[in-house]
């Protein structure tokens, strides 16, 4: 895993062969950022991480320049993991939850400008993300909401959907 940009640019780090998470590939990534510059201002911007995984999309926004990063992951595993990258870097702003996703949705008070959720593509749930953001204003006013996710599914008709890209085998959808 390496981050693409920013103050830590180009810095790897080796994932254990144990891990199941999925990491969101560099040339996807890269490509989402870059639609991204156009809805924020990553330079001072809070961001919400959900379902982190390896922490590649934390990292990648406290390189950006974003202040405060909060990381949700269930995994044990994956949650040391993500600690251990952040310590290694000696990063501060950055909150690492180890919980359900779904339960800190609905306790979270915060707002934030950027939300970005990498879900597992099979999640049962994973439809209903979009709704639980907006049902309790996670989101500042001109936030952004990024939902990774397969091709089986569609969020054109969601009311707050703004637009879809795909790179490859990996779909995002971007809510405002």
């Amino acid at each position: 895993m390496r981050i693409i940009t920013g103050i830590y640019k180009g810095r790897h780090f080796d994932i254990p062969r144990t891990f199941k998470a999925r990491p969101t590939t560099d040339f996807a990534k890269e490509n989402i950022f870059n639609v991204l510059n156009g809805y924020v201002d990553f330079d001072g911007a809070t961001a919400l991480d959900l379902f982190a995984g390896t922490g590649s999309i934390s990292l990648e926004l406290l390189s950006r320049g974003c202040t405060g990063v909060v990381s949700v992951e269930a995994d044990r595993d994956h949650a040391r993991f993500i600690g251990q990258c952040m310590q290694k870097l000696g990063i501060h702003g950055h909150v690492l939850v180890r919980g359900n996703v779904f339960r800190f949705l609905k306790s979270c008070r915060q707002q934030f400008d950027l939300i970005f959720a990498d879900p597992p593509y099979a999640l049962e749930q994973l439809s209903s993300l979009p709704d639980l953001v907006f049902e309790h204003q996670l989101l500042r006013e001109d936030g952004i909401f990024v939902l990774e996710h397969g091709k089986a599914h569609d969020f054109v008709r969601h009311p707050h959907f703004v637009e879809h890209r795909s790179y490859g085998s990996v779909n995002f959808s971007l809510f405002k």
